[in-house]
């Protein structure tokens, strides 16, 4: 299982130094919503023989058969979609999958029949739900109520004065190393 992580520049590295089974992974392409329930899988790797449309682009709304996947760039290539160069030859333009949609699959493989079998939803049983059993909930103690009377004694308002505060003398002190006088530059030999 891969780490996901949001740097860019990991994203990148990740992307171009991708093992082959994550490259297959990454060349997939929505169903259209009927093949979608037909199939009952909404995604699957594009695959050479597969028709597609394409969704965005210059050349959105285009239709075609899916001629070569190329793992290594992440492109695909479709049947009568090409280009003139300079020098008269045709060559075929490359699109990434993530602009297409799939609208016929190509079922010759029995892989890509097992995959969407794997794929498919387990179907919901009817089985009862379990009952959540309730949240147990902690009681604070209650506080102690603190009632006030207004009639206060004299005595007991008597404030405490304090003495004032007293300077340290260094006999007070601990002992400690005796403090050296700095030294001027007579003193100091190298300066």
């Amino acid at each position: 299982m891969q780490v996901k992580v949001k740097n860019p520049r990991k994203q990148r590295k990740r992307l171009y130094n991708a093992p082959a089974h994550i490259r297959h992974k990454l060349m997939a392409a929505p169903l259209t919503k009927e093949l979608a329930e037909k199939q009952g899988v909404k995604t699957l790797p594009v695959r050479k023989g597969d028709t597609i449309h394409i969704q965005r682009g210059d050349n959105k709304g285009f239709e075609g058969k899916v001629s070569r996947v190329d793992l290594k760039s992440y492109r695909i290539y479709v049947e009568g979609l090409t280009r003139e160069k300079v020098d008269g030859t045709n060559i075929f333009l490359p699109i990434h999958p993530s602009k297409v949609m799939i609208k016929n699959l190509s079922l010759n493989d029995k892989k890509r029949k097992a995959v969407i079998e794997r794929k498919k939803p387990l179907e919901k049983t009817t089985a009862p739900k379990p009952t959540q059993k309730p949240i147990l909930t902690i009681k604070a103690k209650p506080k102690p109520k603190i009632f006030v009377t207004e009639e206060v004694e004299e005595s007991t308002k008597s404030v405490i004065k304090k003495a004032p505060a007293t300077k340290k003398t260094a006999e007070s002190k601990p002992s400690a190393k005796p403090r050296t006088p700095k030294k001027t530059g007579e003193d100091n030999k190298f300066g």
